[in-house]
């Protein structure tokens, strides 16, 4: 569906319990690492996102068998190459997705054949010099435009590389995982910031044996040695954390307000998300904690409360990259207001979103101070509703969705469609919950 709109209605509370789609991060993870395993991999409750269906395309491009076992439980089967992989016939199309090129690429870069990755408009003006650089210190051939797509990647024989980080990004981590499983030595990782761990966490379950160590505060550092197989696995792919921030922020919103999520993804990399959203005023209880494939599971209660101001910025912005969107359009209705900084990451996402937050926000009426790295929200405003613009932004797109169910008056979001990006179900799922 092109050009959809969709029409957001003030609400008077979020009340009941949504099971979640598979988590993006790791359907996208679990998926690639099925396919160079050996054996086949079933998942259950694979992301539903049209991300994590580019990253299985591609997977077929590249002789990779697949096919879905069970609609209801959003199960896939994978038939492993045990890193066998065919070489494409055609460019690699992968959509809108940052995560399926940059952590493929490490895989393809250890492929002895050429591959060309390329994406859609909005893709094509994300950086990929920062998975270039790494991967060609490794023994890769990758051509590019100035840093973007397409890429035009000559595998071969690696050679492990120790890498410091200039970026905190998971992705870029993941990639260089991937590429160093494939080759000659140990590769060596360092993370100035920590990012989410769900490479490391995934290539344990398939078997790899990964060593990770925090050095202390910030410093993170990673061990992969090459040469190890993988091996199948059984999985359910716990729910999307970063899907559930929209709940969860629309629960915020009202006072005593009830919302349960079973069966979430709680990683402490991401789990971040929830101590600001208890910081702020939300109400949250844990239950059913479980470790699943070296991945923490549990069932959210959450109830509303007044909201209170929060400052985010450095180890924490970078946790929450995703989730700031949402936690933005909420600050106009906090009482102290939310401030980001550190988040430059922002302006290179599938939109620039510190400037899509701040046109959309001041369409709504609220006073908002943009900044290269961040925003600068004062709580106490009142907002109305507004005709606003997606941007082709999954995130934005439903963060406003949130933001419009306390604003006076009608909300109208254009180019909607976009949301099936991570969450095809979003709308329909935030309509169960609301009253009016």
């Amino acid at each position: 569906m092109k050009n959809a709109s969709q029409l957001i209605l003030p609400a008077k509370d979020v009340r009941g319990s949504v099971n979640l789609p598979g988590d993006k991060s790791i359907s996208h993870r679990y998926a690639m690492l099925a396919a160079i395993a050996q054996g086949p991999s079933r998942l259950s409750n694979y992301s539903t996102g049209a991300d994590c269906a580019s990253t299985l395309g591609c997977l077929s491009s590249l002789g990779v068998k697949w096919e879905r076992k069970d609609v209801l439980s959003n199960a896939i089967e994978v038939q492993g190459t045990d890193l066998t992989l065919t070489a494409p016939t055609e460019p690699l199309d992968c959509g809108n997705s940052g995560s399926t090129i940059r952590m493929l690429s490490g895989i393809l870069a250890g492929q002895k054949f050429v591959s060309e990755m390329s994406g859609d408009e909005s893709l094509a003006r994300r950086p990929m010099e920062r998975v270039i650089k790494p991967l060609t210190a490794m023994g890769a051939n990758i051509e590019s435009h100035d840093g973007r797509l397409p890429l035009h990647i000559k595998g071969g024989n690696l050679k492990a590389i120790d890498y410091e980080m200039p970026v905190a990004s998971a992705q870029v981590k993941t990639c260089l995982l991937f590429a160093g499983l494939q080759a000659e030595g140990e590769t060596h990782i360092v993370e100035t910031l920590r990012t989410r761990d769900h490479g490391e966490v995934a290539l344990r379950a398939f078997g790899a044996d990964v060593d990770s160590q925090l050095l202390d505060r910030k410093w993170n550092e990673v061990r992969i040695r090459g040469g190890q197989r993988l091996r199948g696995i059984e999985a359910t792919v716990p729910g999307d954390i970063s899907s559930a921030a929209f709940f969860l922020c629309a629960a915020a919103l009202f006072p005593g307000s009830q919302l349960t999520l079973p069966n979430l993804l709680m990683n402490p990399t991401r789990a971040s998300l929830l101590d600001v959203l208890m910081q702020v005023g939300l109400e949250i209880s844990v239950t059913r904690l479980q470790d699943i494939h070296g991945e923490l599971v549990g069932s959210i209660q959450a109830q509303g409360r007044r909201l209170k101001g929060i400052r985010i910025s450095g180890q924490t912005s970078a946790a929450l990259i995703d989730e700031i969107p949402v936690l933005a359009a909420i600050a106009p209705y906090t009482e102290g207001g939310i401030e980001v900084h550190d988040a430059k990451e922002l302006r290179v996402k599938e939109s620039d979103r510190i400037a899509s937050i701040a046109i959309n926000l001041r369409a709504m009426g609220a006073q908002v101070e943009e900044r290269e790295d961040g925003l600068s929200i004062p709580g106490g405003q009142e907002l109305h509703g507004a005709e606003l613009q997606s941007f082709g932004d999954h995130r934005i797109a439903m963060a406003f969705s949130v933001a419009a169910l306390r604003a006076k008056g009608e909300t109208l979001i254009h180019g909607s469609e976009c949301a099936a990006i991570s969450y095809p179900e979003f709308f329909s799922r935030l309509e169960t919950l609301v009253k009016r």
